[in-house]
């Protein structure tokens, strides 16, 4: 047994003793934080690809200006100028009937050289001459004193010719798929179908056909689709002066140079190619719309021209805004119509109350009949469709500007 026995040394300050439990570990797992860092970078690359695809071949535009111009002038629907049928030429007077020519007796037989009259012309009997003249001054007498046609007066107006247009669709600026406006004008009547792709709820699709009448467009039926939902129809009753709709079981009047909710934007395009002059700031233009269960009035408001940056570069378009439609209205839609387009739109932006922003931005050029298609590419300026664009419509290559 040694002198002094061994004792066992004392654990330095902070080390349990032995025997005695270890305090639990206060750090988080490292598996919780491996996932954040992994959910982390997910969330990063996401939000950099979305801020790349947005402005890959597109530049940013700027929002809608919140202050708008004082309204100068009130444009209220009303006829469109129509152009006189042209005046029929006057009719040709009748030649005055020619009297027959008494048969000579036939003369007794001379001792002379005879002649050849048969090549003689037969002269013109008394008083035949002087006919033909006062039938001709008579006519012309009525001619100088027929009163022409009074002008008719009423809002200039010019149709857009047919065409296929495209658009990027932007929501919050962020870029989405390709959408397309297919716009057919005959003369006499009109299509028109606006398809619009949102992700993981399908297109929207709204629908509006007619004719052209003496106020401009006239939709005789207005249908809109969202996804997979059923169609909801507006039918524009003219004969009997009703909105009809399939929502809802009620009906509204119909008023004259009525407009559904994209037909509008044509008759307002169709007035500005008529009278571009007429529509400077402060200058405002009354619509009556019908929706797909309601009818309202909507006032567009001119306020002024700016530059629209779109695909392939800038171009100058007139802004217009559609003013509240009631107190506390926050819905906002804005169109910008480029002259360098036909006053086709250019770009519309709809800004819902809770700060949403959805957008089309043009992206086609109209080409004319007779242009190849290889001229869009090699010609280049605003609005040209990439060569590499395999998704351009042919009917691209049908202008009309």
């Amino acid at each position: 047994m040694p002198l002094f026995p061994l004792r066992r040394p004392r654990p330095a300050d902070g080390e349990p003793q032995s025997g005695a439990p270890r305090p639990p570990d206060s750090r988080p797992p490292r598996r919780w934080g491996r996932w954040a860092l992994v959910l982390l970078a997910v969330v990063a690359l996401h939000w950099s690809a979305a801020r790349w695809v947005g402005r890959n071949g597109n530049a940013s535009n700027p929002p809608p200006a919140e202050d708008v111009p004082v309204q100068v002038a009130l444009l209220t629907p009303k006829p469109v100028e129509q152009a006189p049928p042209p005046a029929a030429p006057p009719a040709a007077p009748k030649p005055a009937p020619t009297p027959a020519a008494p048969q000579p007796k036939p003369a007794a037989p001379v001792l002379s050289v005879a002649r050849d009259d048969a090549n003689a012309q037969p002269a013109a009997p008394p008083g035949a001459g002087s006919a033909a003249a006062a039938s001709q001054a008579s006519a012309a007498n009525a001619a100088a004193n027929a009163k022409p046609a009074p002008p008719v007066s009423g809002d200039k107006f010019d149709v857009p010719p047919t065409g296929e247009l495209r658009y990027d669709t932007l929501v919050n600026g962020v870029m989405n798929q390709t959408g397309t406006i297919h716009w057919i004008n005959d003369g006499q009547r009109y299509e028109m179908v606006v398809s619009i792709p949102i992700p993981f709820v399908g297109p929207y699709v709204y629908s509006s056909h007619g004719h052209l009448d003496g106020f401009g467009i006239a939709p005789e039926q207005y249908s809109e689709q969202r996804g997979r939902r059923a169609a909801d129809v507006t039918v524009f009753n003219r004969e009997s002066k009703q909105l009809v709709y399939t929502r809802t079981p009620a009906s509204q009047p119909l008023a004259d140079g009525a407009q559904d909710r994209f037909s509008v934007f044509m008759q307002l395009a169709s007035l500005v190619r008529g009278a571009p002059d007429k529509y400077k700031p402060g200058v405002t233009r009354q619509f009556s719309v019908a929706d797909n269960d309601s009818n309202e009035v909507w006032s567009f408001e001119t306020v002024g021209d700016e530059t629209v940056q779109a695909r392939g570069g800038a171009m100058s378009a007139r802004h217009f805004t559609r003013l509240p439609r009631r107190e506390g209205d926050r819905r906002r839609i804005d169109v910008w119509l480029a002259p360098s387009l036909g006053w086709l739109p250019a770009r519309i932006v709809q800004t819902e109350p809770n700060g949403l922003q959805m957008e089309l931005l043009w992206r086609g050029k109209l080409q004319p009949p007779a242009a190849p298609a290889r001229d869009a590419v090699e010609t280049g300026g605003p609005g040209t469709p990439d060569a590499s664009d395999e998704s351009a419509p042919a009917a691209l290559q049908s202008e009309k500007p």
